[in-house]
């Protein structure tokens, strides 16, 4: 009898993670249920449907360079279900709109002769003088890159808007990901050079595939094609859980609605729910110091207000992203940029995305103060004329991003060793299960070869998965570095802790 004919897997959440192990586990005639907590599949790739419109969560552009998830979305959603899309997202700044990434000519004409003037002379003055620290403090690292006018403009405020802490305080290794190698010299040479020769920078890539009613068209697809093949997937039903014997897990127990439980025996368990959960739901429990590592853990949290717009306010690109100050709002998507199957006819939708902390003042708003909020700060943007807006919708997202602190490398290494240690067949996967700076693709990845060492014994160390030099900006120092340091997907860039 084989591992898949004799064993039963618990998969928890069903996200591009979990659905992917399910999926694979499945396909193989393994025993596999997946539970998940919320009434929708997809995780934060998810697709809200509200009054039939349709909102992503984020925006998720369909792009990747490692074969194995290009073939499993090929294998989930037919061709004619993805359209291709062209790649467009600006910088708004006091009232003009600049491309992203950075074109020098562009950006200096929109700022005019005399703003751009100061700009170049701001420049040449931090060249001849730049910053002592830049080698240790992201803002001097930008500073002496782009002058303080320019890193005022186009760096400062979405980045304090997204991670919630002055740049002045975010180490220089932030430019490993975020713009690396990037300088005024280097964007004046992508304004002249053609498009052909910028290939080597993947934010460059102008076209991308995308499901035609949205990413959780993917993962709806892929929960039915589990159950087709004989594997489950339960919703509405968290596991709040795992039980522990014999230095393995045993089983799982899921709550179904309050009162109610359920105990499912388990010889596998894959989560891609917290880390920080994970740890706290196992018993008997970890020591303290281990709980206390995963209590230590942060996140960044997340919500769209929706606003319904009549078609004349659409904008071509997918998002624009928001520089200006006096607005709490960081990015603006465009739904009907993304396909006109998400939106109806002669009206988009436009989605603005505020980042925020779970409890704060922002996440407690009544829905009906964020919608009017939304409003009046995309009038005041002037994207909108006032009374336009014909009404709102609000998705708030609990822990949608891992934050990356100085202690979070600590903290995983901690919980990973006990785990393996003490329950080695729970088997953290993507980007919250594991807390680490992946991609749906990388998330993707961490779960395949997972199933991978559950069928087949192969051994893979998840947590050395790593296509960082075949997929993102630079593919030649970064991807070593990469390897050599470990990790799934990207090194973070470390947001200090306050």
């Amino acid at each position: 009898m084989t591992e898949a004919e004799r064993s039963h897997t618990a998969v928890i959440g069903a996200g591009p993670a979990g659905l992917t192990a399910a999926y694979q586990l499945a396909a193989r005639g393994a025993a596999v249920t997946v539970f998940e907590a919320d009434d929708i599949v997809g995780g934060i790739s998810r697709t809200v449907v509200r009054d039939g419109w349709r909102f992503d969560i984020g925006g998720h552009r369909f792009f990747t360079k490692v074969a194995e998830v290009e073939a499993l979305w090929n294998e989930i959603l037919p061709a004619d279900d993805f359209l291709l899309r062209p790649r467009m997202s600006r910088i708004y700044y006091q009232g003009k709109l600049y491309d992203y990434p950075l074109r020098a000519l562009n950006a200096l004409g929109n700022l005019g002769p005399r703003e751009a003037a100061l700009a170049i002379g701001s420049y040449l003055r931090a060249r001849i003088r730049p910053p002592r620290d830049q080698d240790a403090n992201y803002e001097s690292w930008l500073v002496a890159r782009f002058g303080w006018r320019l890193y005022r403009t186009f760096f400062k405020t979405y980045t304090e808007k997204l991670w919630g802490i002055p740049v002045s305080e975010m180490p220089a290794d932030w430019a490993a990901q975020r713009v690396k190698n990037l300088s005024l010299s280097a964007a004046i040479v992508n304004a002249v050079l053609p498009k052909r020769n910028q290939k080597n920078i993947t934010s460059l890539i102008e076209e991308f595939r995308y499901p035609k009613l949205g990413p959780g068209m993917m993962w709806e697809e892929a929960a039915r094609k589990v159950e087709k093949m004989g594997g489950e997937v339960i919703m509405n039903s968290a596991v709040t859980t795992i039980h522990r014997a014999d230095g393995r897990a045993v089983a799982v127990t899921v709550t179904t609605r309050p009162g109610q439980h359920q105990r499912v025996p388990a010889d596998h368990v894959i989560s891609s729910m917290p880390m920080s959960a994970l740890l706290r739901s196992i018993d008997p429990p970890p020591p303290a110091d281990v709980l206390a590592a995963a209590d230590d853990l942060r996140y960044r949290d997340y919500l769209t207000v929706a606003l319904i717009v009549p078609q004349e306010f659409s904008f071509p690109d997918n998002w624009i992203y928001i520089h200006d100050p006096g607005v709490r709002v960081g990015r603006i998507q465009n739904y009907g940029s993304w396909s006109p199957y998400l939106v109806k006819e002669g009206r988009t939708c436009l989605g603005l995305e505020f980042f925020v902390f779970e409890g704060d003042d922002m996440w407690t708003k009544p829905d009906s103060e964020l919608v009017a909020l939304a409003t009046a700060e995309l009038e005041a943007l002037g994207l909108v004329r006032p009374g336009m807006v014909e009404t709102g919708y609000v998705v708030r997202v609990p822990k949608a991003y891992p934050t990356y602190d100085q202690y979070y490398r600590r903290n995983v290494d901690v919980m990973r060793r006990w785990l393996e240690e003490n329950a080695p067949n729970v088997y953290p996967v993507g980007r919250n299960g594991m807390h680490r700076y992946n991609n749906a693709d990388h998330s993707m990845l961490t779960a395949m070869r997972t199933v991978e060492n559950i069928l087949d014994g192969t051994g893979h160390d998840v947590w050395e998965v790593n296509v960082e030099q075949e997929y993102h900006e630079e593919k030649s120092a970064t991807g070593a570095k990469a390897r050599a340091t470990g990790g799934t997907g990207r090194d973070a860039p470390i947001i200090p802790r306050r």
